[in-house]
Parts: structure tokens; sequence; C-alpha cells
């Protein structure tokens, strides 16, 4: 058996190191996909709003858009 290269070794790494970021890139976008449609299945739509008929807010969406007491020490300073 012959030693390899460190040239060898690098690029031999470098290939392997490729094709797991490929495969995990695969997945992560496979469970992505399968969170997306399980979010359709359940009803909540894109970004978690509910499904209203256009032109119309729901009284979820109405509640989420409501204004937030700011509790911040001093108010108003950013």
């Amino acid at each position: 058996m012959s030693k390899r290269g460190k040239a060898d070794e690098q690029a031999a790494r470098k290939e392997r190191l490729s094709a797991a970021l490929r495969e995990n890139l695969k997945r992560r976008k496979q469970q992505a996909r399968d969170r997306a449609s399980a979010a359709d299945r359940a009803g909540l739509g894109q970004a978690g709003l509910s499904q209203a008929m256009p032109g119309e807010v729901s009284q979820e969406d109405a509640r989420a858009s409501e204004p937030v007491t700011d509790f911040r020490r001093n108010p108003g300073d950013e």
C-alpha cells in the first residue's frame, strides 16, 4: 500500500465534506418542505396567519395586529 500525498489527502477530505454538505442541505430542505406542508394541512398558512377571505381580517389576525404595550424603562428612546 503506497502512501498518499498530503495534497491527495486534502483533496479527498474536501470531496467528502462537499458531499456531506450537499446531503445535509437536501435533508434540511426536505424538512422545511415537510414543515410547510404540515402547516398548510393544519390551516395555518404562511407566517402562521389564518386563512381568511381576501380583504377580510379574521379575529385571530386582528388580535395579532393590536398594539403591544411598551414595558421598556424609557419608552420611545431607541
